[in-house]
């Protein structure tokens, strides 16, 4: 079959990082701890915050839909890229390609919105804090994760539904996975108008967001600065984890989208490598990072961690305590 001249392709290859076994040995032992890392971490963070009666409030809410998001986000990539380490030909069905972006894209959105909900929910919490019970209380959040979670569906799958686009030959595609930025440079046709698609989602999933997340902590320092100094460190200090993981995940992922990356051009520069690797960054490192960064910033889980650790050491003593 052709489409102006050019033959249409029923899979995708992936380039991958490397065609050197040694190489590729030592990066899968790196990417299976990673793995191993950020299913166990953000598996046991939504462990502590359910079964822990002092982080059954909103911020801990938020944080348990980032762990479950981490966790799938990482395993859209991960578990493929791991079985292609060790496979000489790295290919992909279209179909499953697809899935892989609309996976990809639709959990990366959501954790963008998530992240602005976060901050929305610390501004409340320091600015307002006698209304903040009432503002934030179980039905809104509820509300607002349910509304994070189908804007990101509508915004990030809908339209690349509605947009299918016809892959051509030559197949190959210089990424670890099916990257959207990627998978555009296969398009048979004209592509300015995924191109645009791509950019309206990228501005509101994640300038808009950032923007909003600048200006919650404007309100949030500015309100801080007019308290006590013992309790503007408390204060600052439930902000600096979130600020930590905002800081890694819109950075690489702006540079991604917004940088030099993001030029959609269908001439296919196989030895351009910056792509997939901004890629690992915000698509592994950070799932695995978040629920660290978390659990060393935040008093709450470490001590909710310590008391998990004292039971499991000592669970004589701890049957013995009711």
């Amino acid at each position: 079959m052709e489409t102006h001249n050019k033959t249409l392709a029923t899979e995708v290859i992936l380039l991958g990082f490397s065609d050197n076994r040694q190489i590729n040995i030592v990066l899968f032992l790196f990417f299976i701890i990673i793995y191993l890392v950020t299913v166990v971490g953000n598996f046991l963070m939504i462990i502590i915050i359910l079964i822990s009666s002092q982080l059954h409030v909103p911020m801990y809410f938020f944080l348990c839909n980032l762990s479950f998001i981490d966790i799938f986000y990482s395993s859209s990539a991960l578990p493929k890229l791991l079985v292609d380490l060790f496979s000489k030909e790295r290919i992909m069905s279209l179909v499953g390609c697809g899935i892989q972006v609309y996976i990809s894209t639709f959990l990366g959105d959501t954790e963008c919105l998530l992240l602005a909900l976060m901050a929305y929910d610390r501004c409340i919490a320091i600015c307002y804090p006698l209304y903040y019970p009432m503002i934030m209380r179980w039905t809104m959040c509820y509300r607002l994760a349910a509304f994070v979670w189908f804007m990101s569906f509508f915004i990030s799958v809908v339209p690349s539904l509605l947009m299918p686009m016809k892959a051509c030959n030559p197949n190959r595609i210089n990424h670890f996975m099916c990257e959207i930025i990627a998978v555009i440079k296969l398009s048979c046709d004209n592509i300015y108008l995924n191109e645009l698609v791509i950019f309206c989602v990228s501005f509101i999933t994640l300038l808009l967001p950032f923007f909003f997340i600048i200006i919650t902590y404007i309100c949030i320092i500015s309100n801080v600065l007019k308290i006590k100094s013992v309790e503007r460190s408390k204060a600052f200090s439930t902000c600096t984890s979130h600020i930590i993981v905002v800081v890694l995940f819109y950075w690489t992922a702006m540079v991604m989208y917004f940088g030099p990356s993001s030029q959609y051009s269908t001439n296919q520069d196989y030895s351009t490598n910056q792509g997939k690797y901004i890629s690992v960054f915000y698509n592994i490192i950070c799932p695995m990072l978040n629920p660290i960064i978390y659990s060393l910033n935040n008093k709450d889980v470490k001590e909710q961690l310590k008391k998990i650790g004292s039971s499991c050491i000592s669970p004589n003593e701890h049957l013995n305590t009711w």
